[in-house]
């Protein structure tokens, strides 16, 4: 793309600043309606070191309300911190909200590439992180995001030029790093990776526009002539419907709820041997997870009262609190449901060598929100394969995904509401709407097959843990947890 570019040609001075007056105007009247159909845009800019990025984003945001946008600058290099994360959190966890824009002093590309010129990342590594980038542009336009992507060019010749001049200034020079040096030193072999980037990269959802950054006027409108076009099509494409994409993961066979025998127990002296003897093993494996920074992810999900809690806390006993969180999963605050559904559990994602435990997740999507209209039938049918893209880039990260789906049949459930009910000091744990929800059990039960179905996976299957005997289904718990954990502790 870069090799092959084609410079238009500008217009004269005064034809340039009419343009741009008429361009500014638009952008200010775009990013009102941005924000009343809720609309967010993610602009990200890309570029030769001392192309001008930075002063362009500077101009752009003066069209548009303060109160509207933010600025991102992400470093090429990512803090220990971050590199103790999944390679894109850092990256997602700063989308924007619906309505408003976020505009990206560099992001997801500058790590890629840096990663190959620098020999620290191998081709496959390379392919991989492509390919996530790929897929979670394509989840972020699905889901109504405008992603706009601006690659800045200027010729070896002009880098030099501009970098020289703000070395020779005592009040710039700061602004001139050995990457920018290196860059310009190593221009051809530069411009080779970025091309292949910019190619791999480039999609009819998420196109890149190279922008001949030569002159400081011109390449402000270049940006604001694609932009404000962008925001017109995404203004009026964001009601349509989305395509479904086919899974393209292996499944596990699972059988449907109905067929699964609910009459497996244990008696107390069988369940207080084995819940000492596992909890004394787990809290082993615990300490080898972390000196080995292998991250885990344990997903709950069940019918109301079928014992989450209960089963949480006897694997939660076994392990070291400083090393694990439990994240109860309510519905979605008002800056989360602003956001990609996804975002709130990227967020809470835990670090290599800790463990995340979530009392609900994800899956709301294809249930209750499903079943209670809280999104649209082609927002939770897309759901399905981008709960799969999200759990292999959890798995390609390295993370053991472990996720149990807690069952009891009607009956037990009633019997355990009635009790809470009438019991004072679990009255807490029974609301109006655990009873309205009752009387959807055939319809939840048909979106949990569909669920186990289509998102039980090679690499995060799904455990089914019988609970009508509590006690059974802790031991099962930790016994797949103990399994799962020593496997990973094993192959790596």
């Amino acid at each position: 793309m870069l090799t092959d570019f084609v410079k238009s040609i500008p217009p004269e001075k005064e034809a340039m600043k009419a343009e741009l007056k008429t361009e500014r105007e638009k952008l200010a009247n775009a990013s009102m309606k941005i924000k009343g159909a809720k609309l967010p845009v993610m602009v990200i800019f890309e570029g030769w070191g001392a192309a001008g990025k930075g002063s362009v984003i500077a101009s752009v945001i003066k069209n548009i309300d303060p109160r509207f946008f933010e600025v991102a600058t992400t470093h090429a290099e990512p803090t220990v911190e971050e590199k103790r994360k999944p390679f894109l959190y850092r990256y997602f966890i700063e989308i924007p909200e619906a309505g408003q824009f976020k505009f990206f002093d560099t992001c997801w590309m500058r790590e890629v590439t840096d990663g190959i010129l620098d020999g620290t990342l191998s081709e496959q590594d390379y392919a991989r992180r492509v390919q996530s980038i790929n897929i979670t542009e394509r989840q972020l336009t699905d889901n109504g995001y405008l992603v706009m992507k601006f690659f800045f060019n200027i010729s070896k010749k002009e880098q030099s030029k501009r970098l020289n001049a703000l070395l020779a200034d005592k009040n710039t020079k700061w602004r001139v790093n050995k990457d920018d040096i290196w860059e310009n030193a190593h221009y051809k072999e530069s411009q080779k990776v970025y091309d292949k980037y910019l190619s791999d990269t480039n999609r009819s959802t998420a196109p890149w526009y190279i922008i001949d950054a030569k002159d400081k006027e011109w390449a402000e409108l270049q940006v604001l002539r694609f932009l404000n076009q962008g925001i017109d099509t995404a203004l009026k494409n964001h009601s349509l419907a989305v395509p479904i994409l086919q899974n393209a993961f292996p499944l596990k066979q699972m059988p449907l709820l109905k067929d699964i025998p609910l009459d497996k127990s244990l008696t107390d002296e069988e369940y207080k041997a084995e819940l000492k003897l596992l909890q004394a093993r787990l809290h082993d494996l615990h300490y080898k997870l972390y000196r080995k920074k292998i991250p885990v992810i344990i997903a709950y999900e069940g019918w109301d009262a079928a014992g989450k809690g209960g089963n949480i806390k006897r694997i939660t006993g076994a392990l070291d609190p400083r090393g694990y969180v439990v994240h109860p999963i309510a519905s979605p605050e008002p800056h989360e449901k602003a956001r990609h559904y996804l975002w709130r559990f990227w967020k809470r994602l835990p670090k290599t060598g800790h463990v995340a435990i979530f009392d609900r997740t994800w899956y709301g999507r294809v249930m209750v929100e499903r079943l209670e209209g809280f999104c649209s039938e082609n927002d939770w049918q897309r759901a399905y394969n981008e709960m799969n893209e999200f759990e292999k880039e959890l798995y390609d990260w390295g993370a053991v995904i472990i996720k149990f789906w807690v069952q009891i049949d009607n009956q037990t459930q009633l019997q355990r509401f009635t009790d809470r009910q009438n019991t004072p000091e679990k009255q807490w744990k029974i609301t109006d709407e655990d009873w309205r929800n009752r009387e959807k059990w055939d319809l939840y039960e048909g979106a949990v097959n569909d669920m186990i179905q289509k998102t039980s996976t090679a690499f995060a299957p799904w455990h089914i843990l019988e609970s009508v005997d509590k006690k059974y289904a802790r031991i099962k718990a930790l016994r797949i947890v103990i399994s799962e954990l020593e496997k990973a502790c094993k192959e790596r």
